[in-house]
Protein backbone atom coordinates (compact mmCIF):
# COMPACT_ATOMS: atom_id res chain seq x y z
CA UNK A 1 0.00 0.00 0.00
CA UNK A 2 1.91 2.97 -1.31
CA UNK A 3 0.04 5.26 1.51
CA UNK A 4 -2.13 4.95 4.68
CA UNK A 5 -4.25 7.31 6.92
CA UNK A 6 -1.76 7.62 10.64
CA UNK A 7 -3.15 7.94 13.65
CA UNK A 8 -0.69 9.27 16.64
CA UNK A 9 0.31 7.11 19.83
CA UNK A 10 -2.19 9.61 21.36
CA UNK A 11 -5.13 9.24 19.68
CA UNK A 12 -4.21 12.52 17.48
CA UNK A 13 -5.33 12.59 13.47
CA UNK A 14 -1.83 12.87 11.72
CA UNK A 15 -2.90 12.29 8.10
CA UNK A 16 -2.07 10.19 4.97
CA UNK A 17 1.39 9.74 4.38
CA UNK A 18 3.10 7.20 2.75
CA UNK A 19 3.88 4.25 4.15
CA UNK A 20 7.44 4.84 4.09
CA UNK A 21 7.16 7.69 5.90
CA UNK A 22 4.54 6.16 8.64
CA UNK A 23 7.22 3.53 9.68
CA UNK A 24 10.11 6.13 9.74
CA UNK A 25 7.74 8.08 12.50
CA UNK A 26 7.22 4.83 14.18
CA UNK A 27 10.61 3.74 14.01
CA UNK A 28 11.87 7.21 15.92
CA UNK A 29 9.51 6.61 18.62
CA UNK A 30 10.84 3.47 19.53
CA UNK A 31 7.15 1.82 18.52
CA UNK A 32 5.59 0.26 15.56
CA UNK A 33 2.79 0.87 12.70
CA UNK A 34 -0.31 -1.11 13.54
CA UNK A 35 -2.45 -1.66 11.12
CA UNK A 36 -6.13 -0.78 12.84
CA UNK A 37 -8.83 -0.64 9.80
CA UNK A 38 -7.14 -2.45 6.77
CA UNK A 39 -10.49 -2.26 4.92
CA UNK A 40 -10.67 1.55 5.00
CA UNK A 41 -9.30 3.73 2.25
CA UNK A 42 -6.61 4.64 2.60
CA UNK A 43 -6.10 2.03 5.06
CA UNK A 44 -5.89 2.83 9.13
CA UNK A 45 -2.46 2.46 10.80
CA UNK A 46 -1.85 3.62 14.33
CA UNK A 47 1.99 4.15 16.30
CA UNK A 48 1.54 2.19 19.24
CA UNK A 49 3.71 -0.24 21.09
CA UNK A 50 2.60 -3.29 20.03
CA UNK A 51 3.50 -5.55 22.87
CA UNK A 52 1.21 -3.10 25.20
CA UNK A 53 -1.62 -3.14 22.39
CA UNK A 54 -1.71 -7.44 22.51
CA UNK A 55 -1.65 -6.94 26.24
CA UNK A 56 -4.72 -5.10 26.47
CA UNK A 57 -6.25 -6.90 23.59
CA UNK A 58 -5.99 -10.36 25.81
CA UNK A 59 -6.98 -8.67 28.76
CA UNK A 60 -10.01 -7.45 27.34
CA UNK A 61 -10.61 -11.31 25.56
CA UNK A 62 -10.14 -12.64 29.32
CA UNK A 63 -12.79 -10.13 31.29
CA UNK A 64 -15.38 -10.83 28.25
CA UNK A 65 -15.21 -14.72 28.75
CA UNK A 66 -15.28 -13.84 32.63
CA UNK A 67 -18.02 -11.98 31.99
CA UNK A 68 -19.80 -14.76 30.13
CA UNK A 69 -22.27 -16.53 32.08
CA UNK A 70 -22.38 -20.53 31.17
CA UNK A 71 -25.81 -22.03 32.73
CA UNK A 72 -24.86 -25.56 34.61
CA UNK A 73 -27.08 -28.75 36.15
CA UNK A 74 -25.91 -28.57 39.47
CA UNK A 75 -26.89 -31.33 41.89
CA UNK A 76 -27.85 -31.59 45.52
CA UNK A 77 -28.05 -35.13 47.25
CA UNK A 78 -30.49 -36.20 49.57
CA UNK A 79 -31.19 -39.13 51.58
CA UNK A 80 -34.99 -40.10 52.74
CA UNK A 81 -34.10 -39.12 56.33
CA UNK A 82 -32.93 -36.19 55.88
CA UNK A 83 -34.04 -34.00 58.32
CA UNK A 84 -35.57 -30.53 58.25
CA UNK A 85 -32.84 -28.62 59.32
CA UNK A 86 -30.55 -30.01 56.80
CA UNK A 87 -33.46 -29.61 53.94
CA UNK A 88 -33.32 -26.15 54.89
CA UNK A 89 -29.84 -25.69 53.70
CA UNK A 90 -30.40 -27.57 50.81
CA UNK A 91 -33.20 -25.04 49.78
CA UNK A 92 -30.87 -22.18 50.59
CA UNK A 93 -28.23 -23.37 48.30
CA UNK A 94 -30.55 -24.48 45.27
CA UNK A 95 -31.83 -20.38 45.45
CA UNK A 96 -28.34 -19.72 45.42
CA UNK A 97 -27.84 -21.89 42.39
CA UNK A 98 -31.09 -20.55 40.85
CA UNK A 99 -30.20 -17.00 41.37
CA UNK A 100 -27.00 -17.62 39.82
CA UNK A 101 -28.90 -18.71 36.57
CA UNK A 102 -28.09 -22.24 36.93
CA UNK A 103 -30.73 -25.55 36.74
CA UNK A 104 -31.06 -27.81 40.08
CA UNK A 105 -30.84 -31.94 39.52
CA UNK A 106 -32.36 -32.66 43.19
CA UNK A 107 -31.71 -36.37 43.66
CA UNK A 108 -32.93 -39.06 46.92
CA UNK A 109 -30.25 -41.60 46.94
CA UNK A 110 -31.81 -44.81 48.16
CA UNK A 111 -30.11 -47.85 50.70
CA UNK A 112 -31.64 -51.29 51.68
CA UNK A 113 -34.90 -51.12 51.74
CA UNK A 114 -35.89 -47.69 51.54
CA UNK A 115 -36.83 -47.91 47.77
CA UNK A 116 -39.83 -49.64 49.07
CA UNK A 117 -41.05 -46.23 50.22
CA UNK A 118 -40.42 -43.38 47.30
CA UNK A 119 -43.34 -41.30 49.11
CA UNK A 120 -40.95 -39.73 51.45
CA UNK A 121 -38.02 -39.35 48.44
CA UNK A 122 -40.94 -37.57 46.81
CA UNK A 123 -42.01 -35.43 49.86
CA UNK A 124 -38.90 -34.22 50.35
CA UNK A 125 -38.38 -32.82 46.72
CA UNK A 126 -41.55 -31.11 46.97
CA UNK A 127 -40.76 -29.67 50.15
CA UNK A 128 -37.85 -28.28 48.75
CA UNK A 129 -39.99 -26.85 45.83
CA UNK A 130 -42.20 -25.22 47.52
CA UNK A 131 -39.60 -23.18 49.27
CA UNK A 132 -38.30 -22.50 46.23
CA UNK A 133 -41.50 -21.43 44.27
CA UNK A 134 -41.45 -18.10 44.49
CA UNK A 135 -38.03 -18.16 41.56
CA UNK A 136 -38.48 -21.81 40.58
CA UNK A 137 -40.52 -24.02 38.58
CA UNK A 138 -39.80 -27.83 38.75
CA UNK A 139 -39.07 -28.44 35.16
CA UNK A 140 -39.18 -31.94 35.49
CA UNK A 141 -41.78 -34.33 38.14
CA UNK A 142 -39.92 -36.45 40.61
CA UNK A 143 -39.19 -40.23 39.00
CA UNK A 144 -37.19 -42.83 40.06
CA UNK A 145 -33.81 -43.45 38.60
CA UNK A 146 -31.89 -46.56 39.24
CA UNK A 147 -31.64 -46.89 43.37
CA UNK A 148 -33.00 -43.16 43.70
CA UNK A 149 -35.43 -40.13 43.03
CA UNK A 150 -34.75 -37.08 41.29
CA UNK A 151 -36.54 -33.72 40.21
CA UNK A 152 -35.33 -30.73 38.00
CA UNK A 153 -35.95 -27.22 38.90
CA UNK A 154 -35.26 -24.09 36.77
CA UNK A 155 -35.78 -20.55 37.22
CA UNK A 156 -38.98 -18.77 36.64
CA UNK A 157 -42.42 -18.59 37.68
CA UNK A 158 -44.96 -20.98 37.47
CA UNK A 159 -48.35 -20.03 35.13
CA UNK A 160 -50.53 -19.33 37.73
CA UNK A 161 -48.70 -17.30 39.35
CA UNK A 162 -47.63 -15.32 36.36
CA UNK A 163 -51.78 -15.22 35.29
CA UNK A 164 -52.82 -14.47 39.09
CA UNK A 165 -54.65 -10.46 38.67
CA UNK A 166 -53.08 -8.20 41.50
CA UNK A 167 -55.39 -7.78 44.22
CA UNK A 168 -58.06 -5.16 43.88
CA UNK A 169 -58.95 -2.72 46.93
CA UNK A 170 -62.38 -3.30 47.82
CA UNK A 171 -64.80 -0.43 47.71
CA UNK A 172 -65.26 1.30 51.07
CA UNK A 173 -68.69 0.12 52.58
CA UNK A 174 -71.98 2.29 51.77
CA UNK A 175 -72.87 3.80 55.06
CA UNK A 176 -77.18 3.96 55.41
CA UNK A 177 -78.33 7.46 55.17
CA UNK A 178 -79.47 9.29 58.40
CA UNK A 179 -82.49 11.11 58.91
CA UNK A 180 -82.27 14.29 59.49
CA UNK A 181 -82.75 15.61 63.20
CA UNK A 182 -83.72 18.59 64.80
CA UNK A 183 -81.92 20.85 67.39
CA UNK A 184 -83.11 18.70 70.01
CA UNK A 185 -81.56 15.54 68.35
CA UNK A 186 -84.88 14.29 67.57
CA UNK A 187 -86.12 13.62 63.96
CA UNK A 188 -87.41 16.48 62.67
CA UNK A 189 -90.77 16.80 61.98
CA UNK A 190 -92.39 15.87 58.32
CA UNK A 191 -93.07 19.15 56.28
CA UNK A 192 -90.39 20.79 58.32
CA UNK A 193 -88.17 20.50 55.12
CA UNK A 194 -88.38 22.77 51.91
CA UNK A 195 -89.86 20.55 48.80
CA UNK A 196 -86.90 21.64 46.17
CA UNK A 197 -84.45 19.43 47.46
CA UNK A 198 -82.26 22.29 49.77
CA UNK A 199 -82.77 21.77 53.70
CA UNK A 200 -84.44 23.68 56.67
CA UNK A 201 -86.76 25.27 58.60
CA UNK A 202 -89.73 26.12 56.70
CA UNK A 203 -91.07 30.12 56.85
CA UNK A 204 -94.75 30.93 56.92
CA UNK A 205 -95.82 34.50 55.44
CA UNK A 206 -97.08 36.91 58.72
CA UNK A 207 -100.75 37.39 58.20
CA UNK A 208 -102.42 40.70 58.45
CA UNK A 209 -105.42 41.47 60.94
Amino acid sequence: MPEVRVIGEDGEQIGVLPTSEALEMAKAKDLNLVEVAPNAVPPVCRILDFGKFKYEEEKKERQAKKNQHTSELKELRLRPRTDEHDLAVRARAARKFLEDGHRVRLVVRFRGRESTHPEVARAQINAIAERLMDIAVVERAPEMEGRGMYAILARGRSREQQQQPPQQQRPPAARPAQAPTGGNGRPAAAGTGATNGTTGPSTTAPTQA
